[in-house]
């Protein structure tokens, strides 16, 4: 949770991006809501959304995965309830500070949105800073991906998965907070 030093700090929301939103993205989005105990009593004070959705529309109104959800009930989170939307530009650009793409593919679509976006004047050039790899908080390296486990087949790679949104989320989460320090000592 935040500390005395982070009290007071502007608030964030988080959005975060795979192809589909029905295996990783919602699973980042569960994980990171345990994590800062979204919508509960002791919600963490600075964390004001957190989202998921896909670059595609192929799910659009569906559930997670059943592996997905299975992998989140063995791991605590039993009460995270989705449906899968596709991302909204310039809405989503707009509303989130945080953009977390799960994979390079994402990535590149996500920023392609968004210089469409920006050429119709929609978007200005500030909000592609809002755009990262999920992997620049706590993963291996800051490129490392989420990879889908839609594609793998079987329960392992949900389980990958899970242990890769857990150690990122926590990284994000220490990040928020360092930013959070950091801007109130700016002051």
């Amino acid at each position: 949770m935040a500390t005395s030093s982070t009290a007071g700090a502007e608030k964030v929301s988080v959005l975060f991006v795979c192809l589909g939103n029905i295996c990783r993205s919602p699973m980042a989005e569960g994980v990171f809501r345990h994590l800062t105990n979204f919508g509960g009593d002791e919600q963490h004070p600075l964390i004001k959304d957190i989202d998921s959705c896909g670059t595609g529309a192929y799910h659009a109104g569906d559930k997670p995965d059943s592996r997905t959800l299975s992998v989140l009930e063995d791991n605590g989170l039993t009460d995270y309830k989705h449906k899968a939307r596709r991302v909204k530009v310039p809405e989503d650009f707009e509303r989130f500070d945080y953009v977390l793409a799960m994979d390079e593919d994402n990535f590149i679509d996500l920023r392609d949105s968004v210089k469409r976006a920006k050429k119709s004047g929609k978007l200005d050039n500030e909000v592609l800073q809002k755009v990262h790899m999920f992997g620049e908080f706590g993963g291996k390296d800051s490129r490392e991906p989420i990879v889908d486990p839609w594609y793998d087949g079987g329960r392992k790679g949900f389980e990958v998965a899970y242990e890769q949104v857990l150690r990122m989320g926590k990284g994000l989460l220490q990040h928020i907070e360092n930013e959070a320090k950091k801007s109130k000592s700016e002051l």
